[in-house]
């Protein structure tokens, strides 16, 4: 299991706050291999700036991998990422990210606040004290979520609603403009479901791109705006209404049962 995610490196340079695209990611040739069986393949993508993306297929699709090879966090055969205009890993602290709960230590000994406060080390930097407005700002993020009352909480001593409003809470603290969230509504209770959307559309009106894998197609017309269908390859991308058809996702799903009539509303 993966340690809690931090982003590495020193402060936010002045060129690396100013997003100079119009696209905040654009992927390129991208192709990924786990024991040389390709998991991405050939992948090309240019996100549109602002709006809420599904990241949509079957299991084993490389919908994760996708997000963990666009943040380095695992290796790739070919390809490029960038984002703003810059190679992605140039542009850490403009990017937050939410992992999968199953990839987290839950053990580790810290606390809700603490978890929250490593999204402020890109503006902190490394080994500098927390300092009272950063703990101010990671316990508004907590509030945002709903767990300001949780602050001093144990992380592996909370739910798993709970947890994950906790990793929402560390990466609002980040102040990015691109968000990456693995599944952030898997597995989780109505009260948490609500706080994700409500967080979600939050950074959607501040002009934020927020990219989700996600897994319930019946939810995906109600919560996004565009749609990004995988299979090991792109097979289709665009908004919702245009790219959620009964078509597309029987390309996607390869034969698999799709709820057409729910999902390609």
């Amino acid at each position: 299991m993966q340690y809690l995610w931090r982003t590495p490196g020193s402060r936010t340079t002045p060129e690396e706050a100013s997003p100079i695209s119009p696209s905040p990611l654009v992927i390129r040739d991208l192709t990924v291999a786990y024991h040389r069986k390709p998991v991405l393949w050939n992948v090309d993508y240019v996100a549109p700036p602002g709006g809420l993306i599904a990241v949509v297929g079957p299991n084993g699709a490389g919908k994760s991998t996708l997000i963990k090879a666009c943040l380095g966090l695992v290796p790739k055969v070919s390809g490029s990422v960038e984002a703003f205009g810059r190679p992605i890993d140039k542009q850490r602290r403009l990017i937050g990210y939410v992992p999968q709960r199953e990839s987290v230590d839950w053990d580790f000994p810290v606390s809700a606040l603490d978890v929250v406060a490593m999204g402020r080390y890109g503006k902190i930097g490394w080994f500098r004290p927390v300092s009272r407005a950063h703990k101010e700002a990671a316990l508004h993020a907590l509030e945002r979520v709903g767990m300001a009352d949780f602050a001093k909480r144990q992380i592996g001593q909370l739910s798993g609603g709970q947890q994950q409003r906790v990793f929402l809470a560390r990466a609002l603290a980040q102040e990015a403009q691109l968000y990456f969230m693995d599944e952030p509504f898997a597995g989780v209770d109505a009260a948490t479901e609500r706080a994700v959307l409500h967080v979600l559309r939050d950074l959607d009106a501040a002009g934020r791109t927020v990219i989700c894998v996600h897994h319930d197609l019946q939810t995906v017309a109600d919560y996004f705006d565009h749609v990004l269908l995988m299979n090991t390859r792109v097979v289709a991308h665009g908004t919702v209404s245009r790219t959620l058809t009964p078509e597309l996702l029987a390309r996607t799903y390869g034969g698999q049962p799709v709820p057409f009539t729910e999902a390609a509303r």
